[in-house]
């Protein structure tokens, strides 16, 4: 099972036979190589991953993973899986060896995640994600423990109760930082918006559509390891274009001319999300407004959504939701207040008609 070159184009293949883990014996060709040792050690990779050798990296064994799953699950779920391992999980452990990631090494994992500041029920289901992989291989492959067994859990099953700004209580916050233009413009985009904050700090000036004034969300931000890493969004429904109103617009365009050589794939709000939440707590203490999370700011915008009395429908696509459901779930109870409206608009036009 040597590497050779393919006369038709120049590149190097790969012919080889292998027993799967069914133990079906194939034979298969593998095309399309740079060189001869690019080949061949994606061979050595292959083998050990059909063998279920766990001295394979985690990659490797992710990719039977995602094989023995699609059957089973729904497209939809599928995509969502891979999304959440993809961005999160791989890499993180995707160079590790399986059987040399330890607890200690999941915990590590755990509270990179847990600074990034995501909600306690997003926490839980990332953590299930990596939980369900280790399974999957004590299982079926006959690997000796999972070792998110012992590092424990994260994030909490049902979320806490939810905490919001109303836009007064917004406007009094963003009033105590009005003397940074960097803070100001970007907590007015995050509250007018709606968007993530990892979705804000991958904003570049080319998302901006000042003619159009929509706003196209593509990629997140996040500090990953130690490094800066720009990636897709959470969902493939989170790619988005949202209608701006035109005086945000106009404070971005003013925040703009005022960084010197900006260029078009730069970051616009090229900070940290831990001096975000800095200048949080310090407009917090000049205005006095009750304490919430960054990330309470897209609730609060969903909320001031739902009082204006946009549709759930567009709420969802506004916000970046995979399904409708999700919205609903997630915001319907805060304003309850709505229901009754309804029942007495429906108590009103009985009457008139009746």
């Amino acid at each position: 099972m040597k590497a050779q070159k393919d006369v038709k184009t120049g590149k190097w293949l790969i012919q080889y036979r292998y027993t799967d883990w069914q133990g079906i014996r194939r034979k298969s060709t593998k095309r399309g190589f740079d060189t001869k040792r690019e080949a061949e050690e994606w061979l050595r990779n292959f083998l050990q991953s059909q063998q279920a050798d766990f001295n394979m990296k985690f990659e490797d064994f992710l990719r039977l993973y995602y094989e023995d799953m699609k059957p089973r699950i729904r497209e939809n779920t599928m995509n969502t899986k891979k999304y959440i391992i993809d961005l999160k999980i791989l890499p993180f452990f995707g160079k590790k060896s399986v059987n040399k990631i330890t607890p200690a090494d999941v915990r590590k994992w755990q509270n990179e995640l847990i600074s990034q500041g995501y909600s306690q029920t997003y926490l839980r289901t990332i953590n299930n994600q990596l939980t369900a992989i280790f399974n999957f291989a004590v299982r079926y492959y006959d690997l000796k423990s999972n070792p998110c067994t012992k590092a424990g859990s994260m994030g909490k099953n049902s979320a806490d109760e939810m905490k919001f700004w109303t836009k007064e209580e917004f406007s009094e916050f963003i009033d105590g930082i009005m003397d940074k233009q960097k803070s100001y413009v970007a907590f007015m985009t995050l509250f007018w918006t709606g968007m993530r904050v990892g979705e804000l700090l991958a904003l570049t000036p080319a998302d901006i559509n000042f003619d159009e004034r929509t706003i196209s969300i593509s990629k997140s931000y996040q500090r990953l390891g130690g490094k800066d890493v720009v990636t897709p969004p959470k969902t493939p429904k989170s790619n988005r274009v949202i209608t701006v109103p035109d005086f945000l617009l106009a404070d971005i365009k003013d925040y703009m001319n005022r960084i010197f050589c900006l260029e078009s794939t730069d970051r616009l709000f090229n900070m940290t999300k831990s001096f975000l939440e800095k200048e949080m707590q310090r407009g917090i203490k000049n205005s006095g407004v009750k304490r919430i999370r960054i990330h309470d700011i897209r609730h609060s915008h969903c909320a001031l959504l739902f009082e204006m009395g946009i549709t759930p429908l567009e709420v969802a696509d506004r916000l970046g939701h995979e399904r409708v459901e999700t919205t609903l779930n997630t915001y319907a109870h805060l304003y309850p207040n709505k229901q009754r409206t309804l029942s007495d608009k429906l108590q009103k036009l009985y009457q008139e008609e009746f």
